[in-house]
């Protein structure tokens, strides 16, 4: 599939959100799907079709998708990674439009940037609700349905970018939802303890 320019910005929005889930399966998954000869990557992104990029991404998906599992050290390991997931969708935006003129690509990059994290972000928002939860079941479900939708969003923004494009605004929303919801959560976890801190010490 030869993916004109047009189309470019609505594929990023999809591959975007992915990254922000899982980085490395969003590189993997468009580096066999160019493989395959099911997309064509503009020339700038031709590195991902090399098997050692290949290989290295599967490599650290497997270690991911291992460490995602762990109840609290998933939320260091999701800590650590916005320094890795929301860079890179906004590099691979960078290049995939680099046939564009400068402004675009800055524009792409800026956008990318701020999908990636909004979808790391809400990755993190419900970790952090769900993993105090005694039975380690429901963490392995998130991270199951956050992997598979990560390859999937990938493999469907390459065939329908527009509609990819639909469904990441509408995820966006849900997320915007979720972060709220899990915000006020906390505040009232923790408010007894900061009026109790604020409170004078009787006579």
């Amino acid at each position: 599939m030869q993916v004109r320019n047009d189309e470019i910005v609505a594929l990023l929005a999809g591959t975007s959100f992915a990254a922000g889930l899982n980085v490395y399966a969003t590189v993997a998954t468009l580096g066999l799907l160019a493989r395959a000869e099911v997309i064509n990557l503009p020339p700038s992104l031709h590195l991902l079709e090399s098997w050692y990029v290949i290989a290295a991404a599967l490599a650290l998906f497997v270690i991911e998708f291992i460490a995602d599992k762990i109840p609290y050290f998933d939320l260091v390991w999701n800590a650590l990674h916005t320094f890795v997931r929301v860079p890179v969708a906004a590099l691979l935006a960078y290049e995939a439009t680099a046939q564009m003129s400068p402004q675009t690509q800055w524009i792409s990059a800026t956008l990318a940037r701020g999908i990636a994290l909004a979808a790391h972000g809400g990755k993190t928002a419900v970790r952090a609700a769900v993993s105090p939860s005694p039975e380690p079941v429901s963490n392995t479900v998130l991270s199951l349905g956050e992997d598979a939708l990560s390859v999937f969003l990938t493999w469907f923004a390459t065939q329908h970018p527009y509609a990819s494009a639909i469904i990441v605004a509408f995820l966006l929303i849900i997320i915007a939802v979720i972060i709220r919801w899990v915000w006020r959560g906390m505040l009232a976890l923790f408010r007894p303890a900061l009026r109790s801190r604020s409170s004078p010490p009787a006579a």
